[in-house]
């Protein structure tokens, strides 16, 4: 089982928002998920970026990849 820690999308058309989710990487992007770990808002100035960071650090030692804006955010963060 590959694990990912992706973004899933929600909010409405043209107002995207985002949660950041560890999931199975065969499962479609809104899909089913394992965890949430926290949340992305782009609409806002500056953006808005919650993690939750020893969620996030537990599943990356646990095996978990995470996507390539994922680990953008979480470098921001201060995660990685």
């Amino acid at each position: 089982m590959a694990v990912k820690i992706r973004l899933r999308r929600m909010g409405a058309k043209k107002a995207p928002f985002y949660r950041i989710v560890v999931a199975d990487s065969r499962y479609p992007r809104d899909g089913r998920f394992i965890e949430e770990i926290g949340y992305y808002d782009p609409t806002k100035e500056p953006s808005v970026i919650n993690v939750d960071e020893e969620k996030a650090k537990k599943w990356i030692a646990n095996g978990a990849q995470p996507t390539d804006t994922v680990k953008g955010i979480l470098k921001t963060k201060g995660v990685l």
